[in-house]
């Protein structure tokens, strides 16, 4: 079943809710399952990038969003995924990349970035223009927050205009736990204040007007909000739908918008499934697929040592531990405890900042000796037993190892969906997240 993001709200109002689950991710192979489900399953795929990652001055990955939009639609006709079926959006757009430096330069990037974004096909933009640059507070009213977000958008409706490919849609707000998770044990995630969520829409709704965006502004679908969901690095703090009741009230006054939420990973199918009953018609995830990504390579990993002794002792592993504390710049600060703990969290954090590592040259060659090592191999049925339990569909046959990755992937993505209500179904994945 596909559901368009314009049709969420319409959707919550009939009472007939549906979501739809937003990859935010940049590894192919996640993209790639994210694909395949489509197909497979004629819902929309919507894959997101954040303006870290993705920028046009090539971000963290290295890609501008013309490079990332390329490799989505690549992916996609190798995978026989309808491109109409696909939306590609930008997340936290704003300046915060470049928000060391004076508020006039940064915006100037920010600008820039949105322009690169819209130009490419990017339809669904998250302005976020809340974090304070230099020499200002961290974090910005509402009306400063409402004006560098009018710019942004301003610039995305004259790029959208000149490229004649469709009109964005936007999301506001920016309540939002840390980005890929809390650094430390979580208790208590209360939901984001009702009065300042109404706030919010007041200020923007007013800005956007007096800026002669009105027409823009019609096309605000969504609110970033906290639900009272987050993950740290080892606890996972789930929804309490009774706690949000306050807050999702509001969509009552607002029938055009849907919330967003951030950090839903780990949550599981049935609090997933109340976020999207309850108007949070848009899930975010990200850590999880590739935590069950690397779960998986190193669940292939311990095969493939167990296998053909010449492979070598859990050789991705060790590779990787190497990268890291050679290259400690994504994990180090986030991460404390005593050394093993530390290790511990290197490979296993919630947070999975071990995602940063593979697209560097090293971990890469690793994962390609994992996979050349076991490609076309017959696994006996015992050995796939200990190391991937609910994988027996692999065992006794040559072995293709991107198909156990991407399987995986899709189970995950299977509770999303099956909590969204467009596909997947319950039964067939009650295992499919990890529930804290």
């Amino acid at each position: 079943m596909q559901v368009k993001l314009d049709q969420l709200a319409a959707y919550r109002r009939s009472d007939k809710p549906r979501g739809i689950v937003s990859v935010c991710s940049a590894h192919p192979l996640v993209l790639r399952a994210a694909l395949r489900n489509g197909r497979r399953t004629g819902t929309t795929v919507l894959i997101e990038a954040t303006c870290n990652q993705v920028n046009h001055l090539g971000g963290y990955t290295g890609m501008t969003p013309e490079d990332f939009a390329d490799l989505v639609f690549d992916l996609a006709d190798q995978e026989g995924c309808p491109r109409d079926q696909i939306v590609i959006g930008g997340d936290h757009l704003g300046p915060n990349p470049w928000r060391s430096r004076p508020a006039a330069e940064a915006m100037a990037e920010a600008e820039a970035m949105v322009a690169a974004y819209v130009a490419a096909g990017f339809r669904k933009i998250h302005l976020d223009a809340s974090m304070g640059c230099a020499g200002e507070p961290l974090a910005l009213d509402d009306a400063t927050t409402a004006e560098r977000a009018c710019r942004l958008a301003r610039v995305a409706e004259e790029t959208a205009r000149a490229a004649g490919n469709g009109m964005p849609v936007y999301i506001i707000g920016t309540e939002v736990p840390p980005p890929g998770g809390a650094d430390h044990a979580l208790t208590d995630v209360p939901p984001t204040d009702p009065d300042a969520a109404r706030k919010t829409i007041a200020i923007h709704r007013k800005t956007f007007s007096k800026a002669g965006l009105d027409e823009a502004f019609s096309r605000v679908i969504g609110l970033v909000v906290q639900p009272g969901v987050e993950f740290g690095n080892q606890n996972v703090v789930r929804y309490d739908r009774q706690r949000a009741q306050p807050l999702v009230n509001i969509l009552d006054d607002e029938p055009n918008l849907v919330f967003e939420a951030h950090s839903t990973d780990y949550q599981g199918i049935e609090p997933l499934r109340e976020l999207v009953e309850d108007g949070f018609g848009i899930l975010k995830v990200g850590p999880e697929l590739t935590f069950v990504l690397r779960e998986t390579l190193y669940a292939l990993d311990l095969i493939a040592s167990d296998l053909d002794p010449a492979y070598g002792e859990r050789s991705l592993k060790a590779a990787m531990d190497t990268m890291m504390l050679a290259d400690p710049g994504f994990w180090k600060g986030h991460y404390n405890g005593d050394p093993a703990t530390i290790r511990m969290l290197r490979h296993y954090s919630l947070s999975d900042r071990i995602r940063y590592y593979w697209p560097k040259d090293e971990a890469a060659g690793a994962v390609d000796h994992l996979l050349d090592t076991l490609r076309g191999k017959s696994v006996p049925l015992p050995l796939i037993w200990q190391h991937l339990p609910d994988g027996s569909q692999f065992a006794g046959k040559p072995l293709q190892p991107e198909d156990v990755l991407i399987w995986r992937v899709t189970k995950a993505l299977d509770a999303y969906q099956a909590a969204c209500g467009t596909g997947g179904t319950a039964a067939a994945t009650k295992d499919a997240t990890h529930v804290a």
